[in-house]
């Protein structure tokens, strides 16, 4: 459970509920469990090579910054070569709002993570 505060995006209108992020303020008991569990998915990941070089995330650590140079070079590189260059952006924001939260931890219990 969260107490949520809606806080209006810079320079947006306060009569669209869409311009608004919502900020959950957590127990520290919440924050702790939340940074264990973290750690045990970036765990998993990590030692079964489910995260490739390319991809960013939370789990590489990359910036939005890395993330922008590493495309830049990539179509860069491209032109260069004369090649084409192919990419795919996924956007899934409030994916871990919708998923079923026993179900995930249910599902790294039988991993072994």
């Amino acid at each position: 459970m969260a107490v949520v505060i809606p806080i209006l995006k810079p320079n947006s209108d306060d009569s669209n509920p869409q311009n608004y992020r919502p900020i959950s303020l957590l127990s520290s008991l919440s924050k702790a469990y939340e940074f264990v569990i973290l750690n045990r998915l970036n765990q998993h990941c990590l030692a079964r090579n489910i995260i490739i070089p390319e991809q960013h995330s939370f789990v590489t650590k990359c910036s939005t910054v890395t993330q922008l140079l590493r495309v830049t070079e990539l179509v860069h590189t491209g032109f260069q070569n004369h090649q084409a260059t192919g990419m795919l952006f996924v956007d899934i924001a409030k994916a871990f709002d919708k998923i079923w939260h026993d179900g995930l931890i249910s599902k790294m219990m039988r991993l072994g993570s």
